[in-house]
């Protein structure tokens, strides 16, 4: 065991954290994490760090300010502490869906907690999957960011792909679709979403390709509500699809989605451990992959000096 590496978790997912020392070989951390009736918390790390080399276990899930605050306050108290260096490991980062300013008079959110969690401490950041690559450009420190889709891909090619698409919700995921298709040798399709008049919600109208007779798989960085990606699976249904497969990073599945998941005609969804999925939001049709060796080889990298960007392919 390597005297001067320490793995310690937030409350959001202790047990991805717990997966990933088990890949590393050491215990996790010991810190306390207590919430007052005032709604105040306080954090203690309960052993020495003292020029040890840190990682924070912290994606952003439910409830996501309780989580942001509390990851803050994890890199204050570990700083504090006189840690040497201080990695805050996020798979999902929050707010990463507000990286532009589309609106008057509105916050860019994702530069902003970037630039918290450097102002809280940290040295560096360890994500997955960003929903837009411009985010990784915010942070003013070193901040690496690996890919689960090979993992999904990995699982999903143990199957017979011979009768099998790729298909994009939308043309925005199309680039990264077409990295999958080529992954798993089969073609592409993307379907064509247009807005009408002043409607807010794209309808889809066109598929550029063909799912007539095939295995569609529908993929997507994350899953929030499922609007578009029942909407998506419904379309392909509609245009002769016989089986359908939806994979996502990172499942989200806020407001109605657990419901839409359940009722949409789908064969199976295939999302990873990167955000815990609680027991009321699961269904029998859910394969959940781990992506805890990945960070563990990831954390084992850096802390090593060696280069990571091997694990990006």
């Amino acid at each position: 065991m390597d005297a001067t590496l320490r793995i310690f978790s937030g409350s959001a997912h202790p047990e991805l954290a717990r997966a990933i020392c088990r890949h590393v070989g050491i215990p996790l951390g010991r810190s306390y994490t207590h919430r007052f009736s005032n709604e105040n918390l306080k954090v203690k790390i309960e052993e020495n760090v003292r020029e040890k080399d840190v990682f924070v276990v912290q994606p952003s899930c439910s409830p996501v300010s309780e989580g942001i605050l509390e990851l803050l306050i994890l890199i204050d108290a570990l700083k504090s502490a006189s840690a040497r260096r201080i990695t805050a490991v996020m798979p999902y980062f929050p707010y990463v869906r507000s990286d532009k300013k589309d609106e008057p008079r509105i916050s860019i959110t994702a530069r902003l907690m970037a630039d918290l969690i450097r102002t809280a401490g940290a040295d560096r950041v360890l994500t997955m999957d960003l929903h837009s690559p411009q985010v990784q450009g915010f942070f003013r420190i070193p901040a690496d960011q690996l890919s689960a889709v090979p993992i999904i891909c990995d699982h999903l090619g143990k199957r017979d792909l011979s009768n099998a698409v790729v298909v994009a919700p939308d043309a925005g995921e199309a680039k990264d679709a077409a990295r999958v298709a080529k992954r798993l040798n089969v073609s592409l399709a993307v379907i064509d979403k247009r807005r009408f008049g002043d409607d807010e919600r794209p309808r889809a109208i066109s598929l550029v390709g063909d799912v007539r007779g095939k295995h569609a798989i529908l993929i997507d960085d994350e899953i929030a509500t499922a609007g578009t990606m029942v909407e998506a699976v419904e379309f392909v249904r509609a245009q002769g699809a016989t089986k359908v497969t939806v994979a996502a990073v990172h499942p989200v599945l806020s407001g109605q989605a657990p419901d839409r998941l359940r009722r949409a005609e789908v064969d199976e969804y295939v999302f990873t451990d990167s955000i815990p999925i609680p027991k009321e939001k699961m269904n029998e049709r859910i394969t959940v992959l781990s992506v805890a060796q990945l960070l563990a080889e990831a954390i084992m990298r850096i802390h090593d000096g060696r280069s990571v960007s091997a694990l990006f392919a």
